[in-house]
């Protein structure tokens, strides 16, 4: 449990900041739409529902997703003995 928190709180990259705030609008107007006071056809409201989901998911994932600077520090190692030989 401790590692999700961790996560959540580590570096983001910046392609997933992006997508973290174009899931955050898409679940919003997913919501917006879907709780709209006035009567709308039960597909618009339906595909609102799965906007927002979808969303909603693609900012969960992007929230989590971190640099991995072990792995990038290792390939780093492995260019410059490429270069070297």
């Amino acid at each position: 449990m401790n590692q999700i928190f961790e996560r959540a709180t580590a570096p983001t990259p910046k392609f997933f900041r992006v997508l973290r705030t174009v899931g955050l609008t898409l679940a919003a107007v997913g919501a917006t739409i879907a709780t709209a006071p006035i009567a709308l056809p039960a597909a618009v409201v339906t595909a609102a529902g799965y906007i927002a989901l979808a969303g909603a998911v693609a900012s969960a994932v992007s929230q989590v997703t971190v640099i991995n600077t072990n792995l990038l520090s290792t390939e780093k190692a492995q260019q410059q003995e490429t270069n070297e030989k």
